[in-house]
């Protein structure tokens, strides 16, 4: 196989999170290709997913060495720098990888994520330095592992170890002082450096300056290896996550909710920052009917949502589901609220139609919660004793509150359109006898209000219709009285012709009135010219005719012209 192979076949192990056998491949790639960098850094990678972050600190440094201009092989050293606890070297190296990629949000992250260990461990006191871990960082640290070769500097280190306090004794031996620079990160002294040490200490011959490459020798730039390396673990979870996403959708479409609740549950385990996962296991909870879970998971998808920034449609999407769990539940003004903070993030014809019906749904709850007979008769007595008082706009707010109670009695708003009739407000009046004759079409006095109130606003016509109305809905003959008198009322304004303008004749008025398109209508039907012509010569005619509602409202309509007249 070649380097190529094994590298593919490494690749796909270390997919199915078998690390042994990624590494033997990854291994097996450098023998036949020992300058690939791709190789050392996904091998790094293996050997850091096992936490063995000294192999895994070896190979990214390879990395490094083999291609100091990738950012990615920073970003393996970090790593394994890290994961050893050496935060400064780490946070150094992070540093260098960003200066060749600012924009990388992996070293963004491991940067950020170094620094926060290094202040919790300065946080920790000097003393920590001195943990069970000491003697392994002064053996990984090339300058502080010949300190381990001097058996007094040994015991001072177990000293201190025992009682952190021991240190400000020992911080006279220059040792000490190095010691602890050095496992604090800063640059520390060699053990040259101390008096006496140098007759131990063999002299570091200086590394010799590689001979220039010849242009010959150096490879051509379509044999380099490619920068392909394999996605990090949290890459490598959210695409997982997002497969698992949708098997959870399918089993949800297929109304199997148990699976799918499963299955959202390992998505999330796999990418916790994926808010779509929680607002699709929440509605398999609407749909299962488990309405607290439904609004308890939307929840934990608004914070997590908030704290990475999610698409503001995503927390709409939440927020309405909310509301549709209270909604389901019968909390409208819970439902009401959510629904409002679901538009002010994003605004939808669906969820604003489910806020309108749940307003009109709380109304109608509150309405019929308020509704009380016997209450709402005790209201319109108050009001009929007000009235008679001539108290009317205190007869009103009690039959107000009688409506409120009950708002099916058509007698309360007869009664406050007498109120409002008194108080000139008529065109509330006139309003509540429409809804009381609604109510009850059988119900005379209604008709007789809302004549009453025509015949003040001057429209005749509809007066006469009115009564009219009246007369028929008094099958006992209650009312007839009541009913004629304003009929006589309406004749006798009538009769005094058509309102004239100033300056104008009799004969000018009559004019103007036949303009009246409806007056044209009327005069021009043949049926209605033999009608008028019998009503003259006959007036019996007349009466027979008038029982026709449709001739009748025409006469009304010709006698408000001024057209006709008639007598009382």
């Amino acid at each position: 196989m070649s380097a190529e192979e094994y590298k593919a076949q490494g690749n796909k192990a270390f997919l199915a999170k078998d690390y042994p056998t990624a590494i033997d491949h990854f291994s097996k790639a450098i023998e036949l290709d020992p300058t690939n960098h791709v190789l050392f850094s996904n091998r790094s990678a293996c050997y850091a997913s096992q936490k063995n972050y000294e192999k895994a600190l070896e190979d990214g440094e390879k990395t490094v060495e083999l291609k100091a201009d990738w950012s990615k092989g920073y970003g393996r050293k970090a790593t394994a720098l890290y994961g050893l606890g050496r935060y400064p070297e780490a946070n150094d190296v992070y540093e260098a990888g960003l200066k060749l990629e600012p924009t990388n949000a992996l070293l963004q992250k491991g940067l950020q994520e170094t620094k926060q260990a290094m202040e919790k461990e300065a946080s920790m006191g000097i003393g920590q330095f001195f943990g069970p871990d000491v003697f392994t960082k002064m053996a990984s640290n090339p300058k502080l592992s010949p300190l381990l070769a001097q058996p007094d500097l040994v015991q001072k280190v177990r000293e201190i170890q025992a009682n952190p306090n021991a240190l400000n004794q020992h911080m006279q031996d220059p040792r000490i002082m190095t010691l602890l620079m050095g496992l604090m990160g800063l640059d520390a002294r060699g053990p040259e450096d101390f008096p006496g040490a140098a007759d131990a200490a063999e002299e570091e011959m200086p590394s010799p300056t590689p001979a220039p490459k010849k242009a010959a020798e150096e490879p051509k730039k379509a044999e380099e290896p490619k920068d392909e390396e394999m996605p990090s673990e949290e890459e490598l979870n959210k695409k997982e996550a997002l497969k698992v996403k949708d098997l959870g959708n399918a089993s949800y479409k297929a109304r199997k909710f148990d699976e799918a609740l499963e299955h959202y549950s390992k998505a999330w385990e796999l990418d916790s920052t994926n808010v779509s996962i929680l607002t699709n296991k929440a509605a398999v909870y609407f749909e299962m009917g488990n309405f607290d879970e439904c609004i308890k998971t939307c929840e934990e998808a608004i914070d997590v949502g908030r704290e990475h920034r999610a698409d503001y449609k995503l927390i709409a999407k939440a927020l309405g589901r909310i509301g549709n769990a209270y909604a389901k539940q019968n909390k409208l003004a819970e439902a009401i609220k959510y629904y409002g903070k679901s538009l002010a993030e994003h605004r939808t014809p669906d969820i604003l139609a489910k806020l309108k019906e749940a307003e009109k749904a709380k109304a109608k709850a509150e309405k019929e919660a308020y509704r009380d007979p016997a209450l709402s008769a005790e209201a319109r007595d108050r009001g009929n004793a007000l009235f008679k008082q001539s108290d009317f706009a205190g007869a009103v707010k009690e039959y107000t509150e009688a409506i409120k109670r009950d708002d099916t009695d058509p007698r309360a708003y007869s009664n406050r359109a007498a109120c409002y009739t008194k108080l000139m407000a008529i065109n509330e009046a006139l309003k509540d006898c429409e809804t009381c004759i609604s109510l009850d079409p059988k119900f005379v006095k209604g008709y007789i209000r809302k004549a009453a109130i025509q015949f003040l606003k001057k429209e005749y016509t509809e007066c006469l219709e009115t009564c009219q109305q009246a007369k028929d809905a008094d099958v006992e003959k209650k009312n007839t009285a009541e009913i004629d008198g304003q009929i006589n009322k309406v004749y006798t304004e009538m009769n005094r012709g058509p309102q004239r303008r100033d300056g104008e004749t009799e004969a000018e008025t009559i004019a103007r009135a036949q303009q009246d398109p409806e007056v044209q209508r009327i005069m021009s039907d043949p049926a209605m010219r033999s009608i008028l012509q019998q009503m003259q010569e006959d007036p019996q005619a007349a009466q027979d005719h008038m029982k026709n509602p449709m001739v009748a409202a025409n006469i009304r309509k010709l006698v408000a012209a001024g057209i006709i007249r008639v007598g009382n």
